[in-house]
């Protein structure tokens, strides 16, 4: 699991391992004691809990870099090295 970008006490990972789970691109959430699934790059829940104002932000992270979390995916996918993400500012 690689940390991909970190904001306002959130942190994203990218899973790729993670793809016979959930069958399709997305992302891993943490903020304090919770943690979210969220796919790409819609930013739909598909598993976990996060508190709603935290969830938002992740979401509009979620839209504003979606080309570059869709080419994230696909690098891991290939087994290449994945990239950071700017965080939501």
């Amino acid at each position: 699991m690689a940390i991909i970008s970190m904001f306002y006490g959130i942190i994203v990972y990218l899973f790729f391992e993670d793809n016979k789970r959930h069958r399709l691109p997305h992302i891993h959430v943490k903020y304090q004691d919770e943690e979210a699934v969220l796919s790409i790059p819609d930013g739909e829940l598909l598993e976990g809990n996060l508190n709603p104002n935290k969830m938002k932000l992740v979401q509009a992270w979620i839209v504003l870099h979606a080309d570059e979390l869709v080419a994230d995916w696909d690098l891991a996918a290939s087994g290449q090295s994945i990239f950071k993400i700017n965080p939501l500012k």
